[in-house]
């Protein structure tokens, strides 16, 4: 394996890594939602979930793995046969298959959390990557906390996983700790002293405690490191992981410095970043490299006046290379199908992404509210179109009304379909969300509390959409709900009956895996 070449592989963790740190757990439709978008990214190797944690976490490991084409389908375990023997079931259908084993090599953790010395760690990861082998020649080995292991115990260990198979070798640095130059050391290292390194990529995984996972997985590929550990966002454990779009972009812009390159479809950042941020309720900083707001907003005069003159005045990449399009058009409740289906290919959305005439109903129906409809408005309908055939429609919202005044207490009535039949109920409350949900609470009589409430515009001026989204509890578990309309009393109850379908499928899958118990 040549580990010298000018390529950088680009290991997505988003859904693995990044999936950990939400206040709510993706539900499988999300999951192979967000997979599609990142393999349009092209990305190299996509880490989709530790299948031996949970059924759900399998199940959707394994649909990946039958659907999403293009990038390696990478699963994790630990250094024990029955995390690879997940792993191998869950990766079977894969067009190109990973197995991540790992285990902590540092003294801190082998003697405060493991319990065990360097020899056993090693006995341990030789005798998982042997099993492994079994079902893929593709082994990933991780040094977890490698940042604080000494080179010695790294040098020794490494080559020895070489040896039982491993192909790409991960040095973690698994707390954030490290700092560039100490990160540009420790990869130099391996290449002068671990004698087969020559048959294994390194890779990088960085943290983003102290600020600098980008800057470290950046210094290490500068010295031999071939693969980068990335999220969309950077989202991820405590202060989150190296952000994709960040690295990416830095090889792109700075190609003239590295002489390195990605395979990635830069044009294909911005719209995945939004999904994501969406999906997994994980709202972007405004000042964000690459992908905030303002990441190619200019206010200063003198700015302005370099930008009207010359664009690379003050803009180092273009918005376009990130697929960040201008608005052009402005669409009308007189704008056909064909409109609609023009401009969304030009926003980079293929046809197999949407269901046109659900998009198209609900197009109609906001423009006669708004009058026009914007780009960010009709990405906005199809995010929640697709949301909505994800989750089913056992519940769906049929009307809301609101009485309040300038007193604290607001009424409202909802009506809600479930399985077509309209149920309706009133209720007060403080404040006409509050109102509202009760009202719902009173149809359903489920125990849901809601633990976040979170109000979004999209877009601009007093007609943009409004945003609502949620996190709930219910039966000790986590769901993400999200409502969009021009009211925001509506895009609550919208957000919160997402809320219910999501439960309602929870629950059958629940009655699923019962079932197949029952038949052991």
């Amino acid at each position: 394996m040549v580990a010298n070449n000018d390529r950088v592989w680009i290991f997505d963790t988003t859904l693995r890594d990044g999936d950990q740190a939400l206040s709510a757990s993706l539900s499988q439709a999300e999951k192979v939602q967000v997979a599609h978008a990142i393999a349009r990214l092209n990305v190299d190797v996509m880490e989709v979930g530790f299948p031996v944690s949970s059924p759900g976490d399998f199940a959707a490991v394994s649909q990946i793995a039958r659907e999403v084409k293009g990038p390696v389908i990478c699963g994790l375990a630990r250094a024990v046969a029955k995390d690879i023997e997940a792993c191998g079931e869950a990766l079977k259908d894969a067009e190109n298959r990973r197995i991540h084993i790992f285990i902590a090599t540092s003294p801190i953790h082998l003697q405060n959390k493991l319990k065990m010395s360097l020899s056993k760690a090693n006995d341990m990861a030789v005798a998982a990557i042997k099993l492994a082998s079994r079902y893929t020649d593709d082994i990933e080995f991780s040094c977890e906390d490698a940042a604080r292991t000494p080179y010695e115990d790294l040098n020794w260990i490494i080559e020895r996983v070489i040896d039982a198979g491993a192909t790409t070798i991960n040095i973690p640095d698994t707390v954030g700790y490290t700092t560039p130059m100490e990160y540009a050391k420790l990869v130099r290292n391996l290449m002068d002293n671990v004698p087969n390194i020559d048959k294994a990529r390194i890779s990088v995984h960085g943290h983003n405690d102290l600020g600098l996972a980008v800057a470290n997985s950046i210094a290490a590929v500068a010295e031999g490191a071939r693969q980068i550990e990335c999220t969309i966002n950077g989202i991820g454990e405590r202060a989150g992981n190296c952000a994709m779009e960040e690295v990416a972009m830095i090889l792109a812009t700075r190609k003239d410095l590295f002489n390195l390159h990605t395979q990635l479809n830069c044009k294909e950042i911005y719209r995945t970043s939004r999904l994501v941020s969406q999906v997994c309720n994980m709202p972007i900083q405004a000042n964000k490299a690459i992908v905030g707001q303002n990441a190619f907003a200019h206010s200063s005069g003198i700015h302005q006046d370099g930008m009207l003159k010359a664009s690379n005045t003050y803009e180092i990449m273009s918005p376009d290379s990130i697929g960040k399009h201008k608005t052009e058009l402005n669409l009308t409740s007189r704008s056909g199908r064909h409109v609609i289906k023009n401009r969304l290919e030009t926003l980079g959305y293929g046809e197999d992404e949407y269901d046109l005439e659900n998009i198209y109903a609900a197009f109609v129906k906001l423009a006669d509210q708004k009058g026009q409809v914007q780009d960010y408005d009709l990405e906005a309908l199809l995010h929640f179109s697709t949301l909505d055939e994800q989750t089913g429609h056992k519940y769906q919202v049929d009307f809301v009304n609101i009485h309040s005044n300038s007193s604290s207490i607001a009424s409202a009535t909802v009506a809600l379909l479930i399985d077509g039949e309209q149920v309706i109920e009133s209720a007060t409350g403080n404040g006409a969300v509050d109102a509202a949900f009760h009202a719902i609470h009173k149809i359903t009589d489920k125990d849901i509390k809601i633990t976040e409430y979170h109000l979004d515009a999209k877009g601009s001026g007093a007609d943009a959409l409004g945003e609502v989204n949620v996190v709930a509890e219910y039966n000790s578990r986590k769901f993400h709900g999200a409502g969009l309309a021009t009211d925001i009393v509506e895009s609550s109850v919208r957000a919160f009956v997402h809320v219910l379908n999501l439960c309602e499928t929870a629950r059958k899958i629940e009655d699923i895996k019962q079932e197949n118990l029952g038949g052991i």
